[in-house]
């Protein structure tokens, strides 16, 4: 918008934001961008929206069934980023986005701060730089320096990974084309060799997952079957880290998590008084990992703290299941959205008044389901079942919905806990409350609450199962 001295609208400015516009659509590769950057060239078409500075927006746009695209524009230089898959540059959000910047509309600001996702970008565009004295411009030789080391070695770790990933392609080809019958018998030599690679390459992610395949054969009938599907999702694996500057911004957060790769917890804190719904612990490999589970009062969420020990000793981390704590947590991405930082707590636990709410089993299988769709390598999703009994069947236990009559087998991993046990004693053939993870697998019950009518642990109260 251009003011007179006075401070009032000149005449000019409709011309300047019309030529402003004409040099924007003329960014637009084909007509059906420039279309589509028409459309969304209202704030009505952003669920979220901001500015870093003169010239400069973020939003976040939902327009389609799919996780909403993120997208941040400067219109000074022009220039542009986006988490879509469209080919395109730019596309028709960072062209809508380009667009209502020119119309000298005011950005519709509906956040405080920008996501740290667009501070990093527009920081790197020397955004915020032009609001700050000239000393604080000034950056020092050695950070420059610094920084640019950090870029190289995320760079040389890359190539590495890549690396790693095509000789694990060609292993899983080999595999496939010699046949499946070569792999009757346990055989952890040749897939402990291909995981030390995995691991030389830096991808601790997938070394875990070759390493996983040497047991598959002594996993009982059916073991070619499930073989065939683990090399599969490795395979899956590969081709996306491969293909990764095409995913979408969280999928492509998801990869990389999954091939190993550490990413800090970001976006902002969520307060909250969250219930400790489980807390478990399970070998992977020298170390020790700990999986705690909270559900948030007033935000409905579900999100995962994960800790490791070094060998022979626990994580340090530790929640008392079945207490409620008033704490903020940072999320991750990646991943489903479940993990996150434990932040501040604020005073001390509280006793809960009862279980969380819950669903049927086949609610938890549409959930696991659903999850799918973010990512595919997800072996289980956290559920709460409500009024389930457990009870046996053929050679196995499940948990049968005492009003559909749904039923979720016992995955094999818990068969061989006391949990079990515990629960089924808890139960005594009637409705609990019972909370796990749902996976392909099966459901791994790790903590269940008594019923109304229990006698000696108390009615409500939580009892871990691991």
């Amino acid at each position: 918008m251009v003011l007179s001295h006075g401070g009032e609208l000149r005449r000019s400015a409709h011309t300047v934001a019309r030529r402003t516009a004409e040099r924007v659509l003329a960014l637009a590769p084909d007509e059906a961008t420039r279309e589509a950057g028409r459309a969304l060239a209202s704030e009505h078409a952003w669920l979220e929206a901001g500015s870093c500075g003169p010239g400069t927006a973020w939003g976040v746009c939902g327009d389609g069934d799919g996780a909403p695209y993120r997208t941040a524009v400067d219109i000074d230089e022009p220039t542009h980023t986006c988490s879509c898959s469209v080919g395109t540059s730019p596309c028709g959000h960072a062209l809508g986005l380009l667009l209502l910047l020119a119309s000298g509309a005011p950005v519709p600001e509906r956040t405080q701060e920008p996501p740290p996702w667009a501070s990093r970008w527009l920081g790197d565009r020397g955004v915020r730089a032009a609001a700050k004295p000239p000393a604080a411009q000034e950056v020092p030789v050695a950070a420059v320096s610094a920084s640019r080391a950090a870029v190289r070695r995320a760079e040389r770790r890359a190539e590495r990974i890549t690396g790693g990933v095509q000789e694990l392609d060609q292993r899983l080809t080999d595999l496939l084309r010699d046949g499946l019958a070569t792999t009757d018998r346990p055989d952890y030599g040749q897939w402990e060799e291909t995981a030390a690679r995995m691991v030389d390459a830096q991808a601790p992610g997938l070394a875990g997952r070759v390493r996983a395949l040497g047991s598959v054969a002594a996993s009982g009938p059916g073991w070619p079957t499930r073989l065939l599907e683990e090399c599969a999702l490795l395979h899956l694996l590969d081709s996306a880290w491969l293909g990764l500057d095409r995913l979408p911004a969280p999928l492509a957060a998801t990869v990389r998590t999954r091939v190993g790769l550490t990413a800090s917890a970001e976006g902002p804190a969520v307060r909250d008084h969250w219930l400790v719904l489980a807390q478990h612990d399970a070998p992977d490999g020298r170390i020790v990992t700990r999986r705690i589970w909270l559900s948030g009062r007033d935000s409905g969420r579900t999100a995962l703290l994960l800790s490791y020990g070094p060998p022979g000793r626990a994580p340090a981390q530790a929640l008392p299941v079945g207490a409620v704590i008033d704490a903020e947590l940072t999320p991750y991405p990646g991943g489903g959205g479940l993990r996150a930082g434990l932040g501040p707590q604020f005073g001390e636990p509280l006793v809960p008044t009862g279980p969380p709410p819950g669903g049927t089993a086949a609610d938890a299988v549409a959930a696991y389901g659903r999850a799918l769709r973010d990512d595919p390598w997800l072996d289980a999703w956290p559920a709460t079942l409500r009024d389930v009994i457990p009870a046996p069947s053929a050679d196995s236990w499940q948990l049968v919905g005492q009003a559909d009559g749904s039923a979720l087998p016992v995955a094999p991993s818990a068969l061989s806990r006391p949990g079990l046990w515990k629960l089924v004693a808890l139960s005594g053939g009637g409705p609990l409350t019972v909370f796990g993870e749902c996976g392909h697998r099966g459901f791994d019950p790790l903590t269940a609450w008594c019923p109304e009518d229990s006698e000696g642990v108390g009615p409500g109260a939580a009892v871990a199962l691991t």
